[in-house]
């Protein structure tokens, strides 16, 4: 049986999807047609495609928008030949990428490109942030995001801004990652990462111009049980610069509830920084962030209460895995010494996991106050989250309590 699920992800399908693809959408005026065709790679001498879909024995293609342009109300889809993941240079690959692969790192890119003003790092794994970091340096930034989740990192795809240097491709290779993405490579960092045999190196140019696809949008196509399709336009942030967050208030029972403190000039870098950096995050969400690094992010949940509980419990075991491996040089979870796991424990403890200072984000709004005391109990200062509960005013108020201040996007960033 074991040697059946190792041959299992050691297979690789010739796929039988067409080369080209056509898409229209017709009205009775017109039609629009998107072309596509198919993107393979030269690997060992032989053409091959994705490797397979989310798992071995899906059969799954890479398509690229060759030509058309999609205008839909005052809206218009991003131009053929701007391409990002799906025109990728394979520097070194080992096994060819699959469809997680790409994934990964287009849901990485889809963050990053609302951080360009400074080097920044997105490890992604299973579709999901798991580190993410801005730093004044690429090898800075990457240490961050590591450090903030060691362990979900481990197979992860790392994504950068910034052409990959040698001290940050060092880093990267003494660690197991399944994917590496950068707009470029400096002098003998491949042969650096060449060391890691199977590490899919890949080189997206246009990571550079990452800023012009900040505010643009694609369609996205969701496929039913049935064969049905989902269209929607993908999803844009809207409060990008501080203006954008309004400080929180609401009229509830005739009353005016205002949040009596204006973010700091940091804690609105924080807010930027969380709520861009949710964009990326399957909901239903919750994220602690501080100091332009991920604290605690919480997944994909059913109540928000729930979601901000588990980020914070993430917080405190990331937090102690960190210092355990620093100190220590093994992971937490293999400490059996109980005096040093004992002084990990408060050091942790002392710090609330990490998250004193930190900022709150939430994708959608908090329908009570309970979800917001999950972090002001663990020394959360800054809140952002959509507003528009008709219990807003509990959430103000508990801010409020705790001296802490809360800002509103006026928009809501699921992502399923």
């Amino acid at each position: 049986m074991a040697d059946d699920i190792r041959q299992m992800y050691k297979t690789i399908m010739d796929d039988h999807f067409p080369p080209r693809m056509e898409v229209s959408f017709v009205d009775d005026q017109h039609r629009q047609t998107l072309y596509y065709e198919k993107v393979d790679w030269v690997i060992g001498d032989i053409r091959k495609g994705l490797r397979y879909g989310e798992n071995p024995g899906q059969e799954a293609a890479l398509y690229r928008l060759v030509n058309g342009n999609l205008v839909l109300g005052e809206t218009e889809t991003i131009a053929p030949g701007r391409h990002l993941v799906s025109d990728i240079e394979l520097l070194q690959s080992g096994k060819h990428p699959g469809k997680t692969n790409l994934t990964d790192a287009d849901n990485a890119l889809n963050i990053l490109r609302y951080m360009t003003d400074k080097p920044a790092v997105i490890i992604v794994k299973h579709n999901n942030p798991c580190g993410a970091a801005i730093s004044s340096s690429l090898a800075g930034a990457y240490h961050k995001a590591y450090m903030a989740d060691r362990v979900a990192a481990f197979g992860g795809c790392i994504a950068v801004n910034r052409s990959l240097d040698k001290e940050t491709a060092q880093a990267v290779a003494d660690q197991y990652a399944e994917v590496i993405v950068a707009p470029e490579f400096e002098t003998g960092v491949v042969e650096i990462l060449s060391r890691r045999k199977n590490l899919r190196v890949i080189k997206i140019q246009n990571i550079e111009q990452l800023q012009e696809f900040a505010a643009q949008r694609v369609i996205e196509f969701k496929s039913l049980i049935d064969g049905g399709l989902i269209t929607q336009w993908s999803f844009v942030p809207e409060a990008r610069s501080n203006s954008d967050f309004k400080p929180a208030e609401c009229e509830y029972k005739g009353k005016t509830y205002k949040i009596l403190r204006t973010p700091t000039e940091q804690e609105y870098e924080d807010i930027r920084f969380g709520w861009l950096l949710e964009s990326g995050v399957t909901s239903n969400s919750v994220i602690y962030v501080k100091n332009g690094v991920s604290v605690g992010i919480g997944t994909g949940e059913q109540d928000r209460v729930g979601v901000a509980e588990i980020a914070r419990d993430k917080a405190y075991r990331k937090l102690a895995d960190r210092y355990c491996f620093e100190t220590h040089g093994i992971p937490y979870n293999n400490l059996t010494d109980p005096e040093q796991k004992a002084a990990v424990d408060e050091r942790v403890a002392n710090e609330k996991g990490g998250l004193i200072g930190a900022t709150m984000i939430s994708d959608a709004f908090f329908p009570f106050r309970d979800g917001v005391d999950v972090g002001l109990r663990e020394g959360v200062i800054a809140v952002a989250h959509p507003g528009g509960s008709l219990n807003d005013y509990q959430s103000i108020e508990a801010c409020n309590e705790a001296g802490a201040t809360m800002v509103f996007t006026g928009q809501r960033s699921f992502r399923h």
